[in-house]
C-alpha cells in the first residue's frame, strides 16, 4: 500500500475530525421542474434556495468545478439535520445517463430518517406510484428503503428503529480495532498501515 503522506483522520482519543458532516451533495438533472416536484412533493425535502449560476462560472475563468455550462439552474433542498441536497440542471441532450457503478460515479445518496419519517416517506412513495425496495435489514439495528429519483439516482433512507427520534449514525456502524482488522488484513496492507487507520477505533 503506497504511503499517501496524510495523517490519520482523527487523532486517537481526541475526537478531532476534519468536518462537521455533510454540507451538501450535488447531483445533476435535465429537468429541474420534474426533479423539484419529486424532491419536494414526494420525498418531502423543502426547497430552500433556487438560483441561476452567475455568468462566467460555467465556461469562464470563474469555474471552480461547476458543470461547464453557462447560467444553469442550481437548486438546494433541506435534507434534514442542517444538510443540503442540491441539483444542477444540465442542458437537455448534452450528457448521457450515467452508470452509478462507474469508477468515480455517485453510487447512491443515503439520508437518515426516524421511524415516523420512514413511514411517511413510504406513504408518499406509494401515493406517487414510485417503486421502492424495503425496508430491509442492512446492519444490526439498521433498516433501509431504496428508491430512485426521476434522473435514475438511487437513494436510500436509513432508519434505526430502536433509536426512535435520536439516531446515532456513527455509533450504529462503529467497529472495534479487531473487527475492522479482519477486513483490512484482506487488502494486503502493512501492519503499520492497519494500525494507523484503526488508531481512532475502540479496543
Amino acid at each position: 500500500m503506497p504511503d499517501t503522506g496524510t495523517a490519520p483522520a482523527a487523532e486517537a482519543g481526541t475526537g478531532v475530525l476534519p468536518s462537521r458532516g455533510l454540507h451538501h451533495l450535488a447531483l445533476t438533472t435535465e429537468d429541474m421542474q420534474m426533479t423539484t416536484d419529486f424532491i419536494v412533493n414526494v420525498v418531502g425535502m423543502p426547497l430552500v434556495h433556487a438560483m441561476t449560476v452567475p455568468p462566467g462560472v460555467g465556461t469562464g475563468p470563474g469555474n471552480r468545478g461547476n458543470p461547464p455550462y453557462e447560467e444553469i439552474r442550481h437548486y438546494f433542498f433541506d435534507m434534514g439535520n442542517d444538510s443540503l441536497l442540491a441539483y444542477f440542471e444540465i442542458p437537455k441532450g448534452e450528457k448521457k445517463q450515467s452508470d452509478r457503478d462507474d469508477i468515480g460515479g455517485m453510487q447512491h445518496c443515503a439520508f437518515t430518517v426516524t421511524p415516523t419519517q420512514l413511514e411517511a416517506l413510504r406513504q408518499r412513495l406509494d401515493a406517487a406510484g414510485v417503486e421502492y425496495d424495503g425496508p430491509v435489514d442492512i446492519l444490526p439495528g439498521l433498516v433501509s428503503m431504496y428508491f430512485k429519483d426521476p434522473n435514475g439516482v438511487r437513494m436510500e433512507a436509513c432508519c434505526q428503529p430502536e433509536e426512535g427520534d435520536d439516531p446515532k449514525v456513527i455509533g450504529a456502524v462503529l467497529q472495534t480495532k479487531a473487527q475492522a482488522r479482519v477486513e483490512l488484513e484482506t487488502t494486503g496492507a502493512s501492519e503499520e498501515w492497519i494500525q494507523q487507520v484503526t488508531a481512532n477505533l475502540p479496543d
